[in-house]
């Protein structure tokens, strides 16, 4: 008896592991999604205080905006991505500031769980990113 009661419990603990890392391929970002902090080189970073950053994503492009109560929503990039899976990549095609990515193929590896997206990738000065954001849309 003890041994059916000891396979029980490892089947169903194998069974609740299996099932809780299983996660549906990202199809989709459509939306909106606000900035929550990242880690930059193994620095935990927050938000910003004193503004929201946005991106607003359709089925092929991405719009990212800085928001802050009392002045004009400001537009400081934009590009096109695709995504398959857990792969992401993202070509940005305008910055508002003097920028070396522009044209460039920045790859990540995303995924979704619950109502956040985490980014987690190197940028081409070497930096290991993980960003997250907060569907909000």
């Amino acid at each position: 008896m003890k041994i059916a009661q000891w396979y029980s419990l490892f089947f169903l603990t194998l069974l609740f592991i299996v099932s809780t890392s299983l996660r549906a391929p990202v199809k989709s970002l459509k939306g909106v999604w606000e900035y929550e902090g990242g880690i930059y080189n193994s620095k935990p970073e927050g938000p910003p205080k004193s503004y929201r950053m946005e991106r607003r994503y359709n089925a092929a492009h991405y719009e990212a905006f800085i928001i802050q109560k009392g002045t004009t929503t400001e537009k400081y990039e934009a590009g096109d991505y695709t995504i398959s899976d857990s792969s992401y990549q993202e070509i940005q095609t305008f910055s508002s500031e003097p920028s070396t990515l522009v044209g460039k193929k920045i790859n990540y590896v995303c995924s979704v769980h619950n109502d956040t997206l985490t980014f987690r990738g190197k940028l081409f000065d070497g930096t290991q990113v993980e960003e997250y954001w907060k569907k909000i849309r």
